[in-house]
């Protein structure tokens, strides 16, 4: 019989004993695992969705919320801002300003959010189209590759939007002009994937018939001809003063500039606006979550060192139970190095299986997780994702097992023949 065979043997001699020492392994194993894949793919998904963006502005509230609404489309706006107030964000002539995106949102489609914005905002984020074109006209729309996926949109479909940006069922209030969509995104790995793209005006339009207002001049059968070109930015700012959208994005011509520095504090102190950093928003999400894990760390350290304990007791107690055995082993011709070898395996044995479930723990966990956050925020976490830092938790996982195994195996190595024999 060979040593693995033999190890396995042993394992199995008490396997209430030996089934205690996986699970707690296999438990720290699985939340360092976990605590890596959400840290991973939530950095990637704040870095991503950063998009060069220097500065958001709109209505007065919290920064927070302001900054995770236009650039992360979670929770709600802060309100809207008149075109005149924000107009000089657009001046191409902008002393700090190098480009500005604006966005109008509110209105949702099956739960996604619905955004009026200008194409430009594709490029910022690097999205691309998989199929059809940009959209051009009022009430056309782009949609993102997970929108598409999960409705099963295609080219030319048509749908109407909700108010609101929560899916209530049949308390939902549906708007009554359709979209039509003419494109549809590549998926990108940002936000772009989980919303629906379109015109600001079209935003007005459409609320303006929600609230009664008389709008018989955008019926969707003349949007194609009546409203082209209204994608264009200046389109935008030739309308009214009084005409509402909900942020605008901007890019510095030099970020640190001493003028581009004061530019937030500026517009807060002397305006009816609320500027916000979203480096600095975003770095106080990533604040709060470091905190959480290193609690979660502790925890994990604890279940660490008691799962080792475990291992080391486990493999202890059953050489009391197997001192005859092993006895035995050595007159049969193994050696004390054999017998050392087979302790260790046996250790091994549980760390292997252990970190082989904890990965199973880890990433059933984050598909649970996953399908939370896509239904709740739409956002998307990938369960299937294995880490290189993950096979690292594999050679940590071998030390542990090897390290609580050692001075079982000593022991056994030490087994004198004689004397177990003849207490047997």
């Amino acid at each position: 019989m060979n040593l693995l065979s033999l190890a396995w043997k042993n394992l199995t001699f008490k396997p209430l004993s030996a089934l205690l020492s996986v699970l707690l392994f296999a438990l720290s194993i699985g939340l360092i695992s976990l605590l890596l894949n959400l840290r991973q793919q939530a950095d990637e998904q704040f870095d991503n969705n950063l998009a060069g963006i220097n500065l958001v502005v709109g209505a007065k509230g919290s920064p927070l919320e302001l900054t995770l609404n236009s650039m992360y489309h979670v929770g709600y706006a802060t309100g809207n801002v008149t075109l005149k107030e924000v107009r000089s964000f657009f001046n191409p002539k902008h002393p700090i300003v190098a480009d500005a995106v604006p966005l109008s949102v509110g209105d949702s489609y099956r739960g996604y959010r619905i955004v009026g914005t200008i194409p430009k905002l594709l490029d910022w984020y690097g999205a691309s189209l998989a199929s059809g074109e940009r959209w051009d006209d009022d009430f056309e729309v782009v949609v993102g590759a997970e929108v598409a996926a999960k409705n099963g949109l295609g080219l030319g479909d048509k749908f109407r939007s909700n108010h609101g940006i929560i899916d209530e069922g049949e308390d939902n209030i549906e708007h009554d002009d359709e979209f039509t969509v003419v494109g549809i995104l590549a998926p990108s790995g940002t936000v772009m994937d989980q919303i629906v793209l379109t015109t600001n005006q079209t935003y007005w339009h459409s609320h303006g018939e929600h609230e009664g207002e008389d709008h018989a001049e955008h019926d969707h059968e003349d949007h194609a001809g009546h409203n082209h070109g209204k994608r264009d930015i200046q389109a935008l700012l030739e309308a009214g003063d009084d005409q509402e959208i909900t942020s605008v994005l901007v890019r510095y011509r030099n970020p640190s500039s001493f003028q581009a520095l004061n530019f937030p504090r500026n517009i807060n102190e002397n305006t009816g606006l609320l500027a916000a950093n979203p480096a600095y928003e975003i770095s106080e999400v990533r604040r709060q979550f470091d905190s959480g894990q290193r609690i979660l760390g502790i925890l994990v350290l604890a279940i660490t060192i008691v799962s080792a304990l475990s291992i080391f007791i486990s493999l202890f107690n059953s050489l009391r139970d197997r001192r005859y055995e092993l006895a035995l082993l050595r007159v049969m011709g193994a050696g004390r190095g054999k017998l050392f070898s087979l302790i260790i395996v046996e250790g091994l044995m549980v760390a292997v299986i252990g970190y082989i479930l904890g990965l199973l723990l880890s990433h059933g966990i984050l598909y649970f997780i996953a399908s939370s956050v896509s239904d709740d925020f739409r956002y998307s976490l990938d369960p299937a994702r294995f880490l290189p830092e993950e096979w690292w938790l594999l050679v940590g996982a071998l030390l542990i097992g090897f390290v609580a195994a050692v001075l079982p195996a000593t022991q056994a190595a030490r087994t004198e023949i004689g004397e177990t024999l003849m207490e047997g």
